[in-house]
């Protein structure tokens, strides 16, 4: 049976994760890996339902309550789908996790981050992605890739989104072992060459 790895892909909305994802998990499936793709918040199930409310409520949600939110679906992710697809040897490509709630909650609401860090690894019974892409782009290009269809998390400002990129920028450094930054200004092709080599090399050991 092939090692189960657990990778997630970080950074700002705009910034080209999750088709890097995508396109990951359609080459690592010819190369015949068995893959699932997740998300957070959203896992499927419970997390849809948990995802609507963060993205979408309209009435004031407290910044503890929209941390724990995020904590609540991210158990539910790690003990339904990514424990057990690891264990059986697939490779898990996850959209956002830990370092989302440390960039987002952490460096972007001034919540106290040796907290988060420590409900993180509640959540998560102390798993750590095995990998972790962070594409950087600047606060201006992701906003205009979003658009005008904002979601509650999108409109937090420009200021708000400066602490978060530099918040990732701070988990790498802290961590460059684990988390490798990614150029997102460059062509979709050139991002996913770079990816697939970076990951082709641990595969290969």
């Amino acid at each position: 049976m092939k090692k189960g790895l657990f990778i997630t892909f970080e950074g700002a909305d705009g910034c080209g994760k999750t088709t890097q994802l995508n396109l990951l998990a359609e080459y690592l499936k010819k190369q015949g890996y068995d893959v699932v793709v997740t998300r957070e918040p959203g896992a499927k199930g419970l997390g849809e339902k948990i995802r609507e409310i963060l993205l979408n409520y309209d009435g004031v949600v407290s910044d503890r309550c929209e941390a724990f939110l995020f904590l609540a679906d991210r158990a539910q992710n790690i003990d339904v789908i990514v424990n057990p697809a690891v264990s059986e040897g697939k490779i898990v490509l996850c959209d956002r996790h830990i370092d989302s709630t440390v960039a987002y909650q952490g460096y972007g609401r001034g919540q106290d981050i040796e907290r988060i860090n420590s409900l993180n690894n509640i959540a998560t019974n102390g798993r750590k992605p095995d990998l972790t892409f962070v594409f950087d782009i600047d606060v201006e290009t992701s906003q205009k890739r979003v658009g005008s269809n904002k979601d509650r998390m999108e409109r937090a400002g420009i200021d708000f989104h400066n602490r978060v990129r530099n918040g990732y920028l701070e988990l790498a450094k802290n961590e460059p072992e684990r988390i490798r930054v990614i150029d997102a200004t460059k062509s979709i092709e050139d991002i996913q060459f770079e990816v697939r080599n970076i990951l082709d090399l641990i595969l290969s050991t």
